[in-house]
């Protein structure tokens, strides 16, 4: 089965994105009700987790969904950067009564390995994307031998040459607008990051798989003109960080639905690497972008404290705000009727 195959099979080829920390099983079975295509986020899932997950995926629906995983290479602890990102911290360690020898250590987030594999080959989901690249070569074959269609993000024309010529069945086009982490793999140069309705028909112009849309779309007007210019589908994340059935926390929320929601820019003090949130305090006295944030995804130990106090507090002021630039298709509604709103645009369209 091929990916245009696929989205044949969706009432409408509209995916909802991955958003580790803001889902679980249950958006993904909604949206896969309402006739999209939901996904399952998996990067802060261990076996026994994502196992559950699956499980309770396979006992609800029989339709297809994606699973996403992260591919980063876990970076070597580099001893001086650490205590650096530490000390940075040390104020609000102090604020807040925190003792930085009970800091924890760990990477909070995991790539995609063999282990993933054994547990994910027993459900061989129809599909299954990622981030920051495309796994090892045997990992890659080992998902595409049983039979499962294989995504990843493209934030450049170079990179989605990169994922076509590596064996994607389909390429994510991830728009500078988009919230959470730039996929980026092949450069470090944020200037090189460019917006959907760019970055587009640039990549459809440039490779013969489908090129599914991302960055921005939270209206049907987006939808529309993503198809214009030559996506094969969508895929749609903020849209549905109010939904009843997302796991986003009421500050979060209470942001998304605010005038905050107009102020997002690229961070990377909560991970280490590039993502999309909305601006606060930590971002504003930090960086956003701070040359003492450990490698990816080290830095996420040392503000975990910090925002379970904050948040303990009622302020998300420690928080990872994650949205993309365009907040205003947010609503507060079910899953499953934002879903059937961007299928009947698609199909209007």
């Amino acid at each position: 089965m091929s990916a245009l195959d696929l989205f044949q099979q969706l009432a409408a080829p509209v995916i909802q994105a991955p958003m580790a920390g803001s889902q679980n099983h249950r958006l993904t079975l909604a949206v896969c009700a309402a006739g999209g295509l939901g996904s399952l986020p998996a990067a802060m899932l261990g076996p026994e987790a994502l196992q559950a997950e699956l499980h309770a995926l396979q006992a609800a629906t029989a339709a297809p969904y994606n699973v996403n995983f992260f591919c980063h290479t876990p970076p070597e602890v580099d001893a001086v950067r650490q205590a650096e990102w530490h000390a940075a911290l040390a104020p609000y360690y102090r604020e807040f009564g925190l003792d930085p020898a009970n800091i924890p250590s760990g990477p909070g987030r995991v790539p995609f390995s063999h282990d993933s594999a054994d547990v994910l080959e027993a459900f061989r989901p129809a599909v299954v994307s990622f981030h920051f690249g495309l796994p090892a070569p045997d990992l890659l074959a080992r998902v595409k031998g049983w039979g499962s269609l294989v995504l990843s993000s493209a934030t450049t024309v170079a990179e989605a040459q990169w994922l076509q010529a590596h064996g994607v069945d389909a390429i994510i086009a991830q728009g500078l607008e988009a919230g959470g982490h730039r996929g980026m793999f092949l450069t470090d140069d944020l200037s090189t990051q460019i917006g959907t309705f760019a970055l587009l028909p640039q990549i459809v112009q440039a490779v013969h798989v489908p090129v599914i849309a991302a960055g921005g779309i939270a209206t049907p007007a987006g939808l529309t003109a993503a198809k214009a210019l030559g996506a094969a589908a969508v895929q749609i994340g903020t849209a549905y960080l109010c939904s009843h059935e997302a796991t986003t926390s009421a500050l979060h929320r209470a942001a998304l639905l605010s005038p905050a929601a107009q102020h997002t820019a690229l961070t990377n003090v909560f991970s280490g690497r590039p993502a999309r949130g909305m601006v606060n305090r930590l971002m504003r006295e930090l960086g956003p972008l701070c040359p003492q944030a450990p490698a990816f995804p080290l830095a996420t130990a040392g503000i975990a404290p910090l925002r379970a106090a904050a948040e303990g507090q009622g302020c998300a002021d420690f928080s990872p705000l994650w949205a993309g630039q365009n907040a205003n298709g947010c609503r507060t509604a079910a899953a499953a009727d934002i879903t059937r709103g961007f299928v009947h645009a698609w199909l209007a369209a």
